[in-house]
């Protein structure tokens, strides 16, 4: 029976109330044809028609959402059984595709994307975070049980390690197997729109991770997806020269085909579309634009992997554009950021390195005298194209705390992670998170201490937010200053910084932050990195007057082993200081950072 072509747009299984019209890329096919549940899977009775461009369509009355289905590929004497590229849903990531219905109820309020002033992100693996018992990870249904959890702790997103389809039911989720389909030991698509409307209800955006940089390598259908490859490689979605090859296996995509584009690109969108996330986290953007991953190597260049993100970066901001765009770059590229009229990629912010080494070297140091400030003020004060809010910095990441790297907690004290000094350091660098400028992020656990190193099947142990409650009163109280919900601390917010205090032989040093200045909104922060308490001690002030204490580190409200140093109040003279108009004196904790901001007159 020969195939028709249909005429209902788009690509993959596309159910309406006249069944289901299927369609798929497969260029160098002789016949192809779509067998499943409604046709007892029969091979040879629902022949697809050819539509140019290597497109093969057809409409089946029979099929309807929730049924099963393959493609069947022939060419030449040969032939294929493949997954649907476009599945919105599957069964396993080696078993079939399902015939997938995206209407879904996403109730009648329109959630408001937070401003990236305001964001702190909370980076989770929906595998490990609330992993409930038995032989099966985590998933959104068990992940939403947390949310409240998370909006009182300050979190106002989450940043979802990768969901799609992946081989098995454990991995980190950096291995794709079908981009449009959600990992179906997570629940499948229908569970990850429940926590993402259960999110949005408690003020709570959503950003995914999406891995672009390659595939698989691992389950994957897209392998000579129509039978056909050169040089032993891929097939019509990868590269099949030596621009297939990245560190994770032969699987770059190929950025310079029109068809793969198009397949990246509607990827991208149909999680802002349909899933309604309120941004993209692309990993390993260095692997997208570079053969090696590297910066200022012209000869390994991607130029079609660079247009690529440009093109996927302006097609999201038109259509979407309250959408944050992420970029994992770890490169120091500032045009990563970079607008794409000036020839950048055109991303919101990316991760920063800089921070996250800088920041560990030096809670790290074996001595306290070892400590370079200058690493902390370059930490403080790096930017990417003179915007602070192009970067996303952190102390942990799921990146910083797996494949043997440990938490910072247990790093500093690699026997008892809930010690004394481990509470104290790992701490004061969250502090530092939270006060510098840039788009804050924790890791999942980060808050209560967790330990070990992040793998796949260490699930969270939430006992510990019990244990820590002190540890987790900190970081709410540390989000509340950077979110300037106390409407006191409105500098933590702001896009200016000035380093005022350095003093290399105590390590103590000093920061001011504001947006506009004035009480409630110029900042002081001042960090003690010695054991050693510091009492009277002196240091320049923007304004003389009244500052008070908004937030100290060493206080016993966190750890009844704390020494409480600090003051509610610092009366700041008209006497010149560090280059500054006043002076007052402050007791600093040992390891410990304070807060300060002015009231009205």
């Amino acid at each position: 029976m020969p195939g028709h072509s249909s005429l209902q747009p788009g690509m993959g299984a596309m159910p309406h109330a006249e069944g289901t019209t299927f369609r798929v890329w497969a260029p160098h096919a002789h016949k192809v044809f779509v067998t499943g549940t409604f046709n007892d899977w029969a091979g040879d009775t629902l022949p697809l028609a050819q539509e140019g461009h290597g497109l093969w369509s057809g409409h089946v009355a029979a099929a309807r959402a929730g049924d099963q289905y393959k493609y069947r590929i022939v060419s030449q004497a040969r032939e294929w059984i493949r997954m649907d590229p476009y599945a919105r849903e599957c069964v396993c990531s080696t078993c079939s595709s399902v015939v997938h219905d995206p209407a879904f109820d996403w109730g009648e309020t329109a959630f408001q994307r937070v401003r990236t002033e305001d964001l702190v992100i909370y980076e989770m693996h929906i595998g490990t975070f609330n992993h409930k018992s038995g032989d099966k990870p985590g998933n959104f249904t068990t992940a939403i049980e947390r949310l409240a959890y998370l909006r009182d702790l300050g979190i106002n997103a989450v940043e979802v390690m990768p969901a799609a389809e992946f081989k098995g039911d454990y991995s980190w989720g950096y291995n794709p197997s079908l981009l449009f389909s959600i990992e179906s030991a997570y629940g499948g698509p229908r569970a990850f729109k429940d926590f993402i409307k259960a999110a949005h209800a408690l003020g709570i955006a959503v950003i995914l991770d999406v891995v672009y940089n390659h595939l698989g390598p691992d389950d994957l259908d897209l392998w000579q997806f129509d039978g056909w490859q050169e040089n032993g490689k891929g097939g019509i979605y990868f590269y099949n020269d030596h621009r297939s090859t990245t560190p994770w296996g032969e699987t770059r995509p190929d950025y310079g085909r029109t068809e793969v584009r198009n397949y990246l690109r509607d990827n991208a969108l149909m999680w802002l579309e349909e899933y309604r996330i309120d941004g993209l986290r692309w990993d390993a953007t260095a692997f997208v634009r570079n053969i090696q991953g590297l910066n200022d190597d012209p000869a390994h260049d991607i130029p079609e992997g660079w247009s690529l993100m440009q093109w996927i970066n302006g097609q999201v901001k038109v259509r979407f554009p309250l959408a944050l765009c992420l970029a994992e770059d770890i490169r120091y590229n500032p045009a990563i950021t970079r607008p794409q009229a000036q020839g950048g990629a055109g991303f919101d912010a990316q991760w920063n390195a800089t921070f996250v080494r800088k920041i560990r070297k030096t809670l790290a140091s074996p001595t306290d005298d070892g400590v370079n400030l200058a690493d902390v003020i370059e930490a403080i004060t790096y930017q990417y194209n003179g915007d602070p809010f192009e970067r996303v910095i952190y102390t942990e990441s799921h990146d910083e705390v797996a494949n043997g790297k440990l938490r910072v907690a247990q790093e500093l004290s690699p026997k008892d992670p809930g010690s004394w000094v481990a509470k104290k350091l790992s701490t004061l660098g969250a502090a530092l998170v939270m006060t510098s400028p840039g788009i804050p992020m924790l890791f999942q656990g980060q808050e209560f201490l967790e330990d070990e190193w992040f793998h796949d099947r260490d699930p969270i142990d939430w006992s510990r937010q019990d244990t820590y409650a002190g540890i987790v009163t900190l970081y709410r109280d540390l989000i509340r200053c950077r979110r300037n919900l106390d409407g006191t601390t409105a500098g933590l917010r702001g896009a200016h910084v000035s380093v005022t205090h350095v003093n290399h032989a105590d390590k103590i040093l000093a920061f001011h932050r504001w947006d506009k200045s004035g009480p409630c909104d110029s900042t002081v922060i001042i960090v003690n990195l010695k054991r050693q308490e510091k009492l009277d001690y002196a240091l320049g002030f923007p304004t003389a007057g009244p500052w008070v204490v908004r937030f100290n580190s060493d206080s016993t409200r966190y750890d009844a082993h704390y020494t409480n140093q600090g003051v509610t109040q610092v009366m700041v003279q008209d006497t010149p200081l560090d280059n500054q108009p006043g002076s007052g004196t402050v007791h600093l904790g040992p390891y410990s950072v304070l807060i300060l901001s002015q009231n009205p007159a």
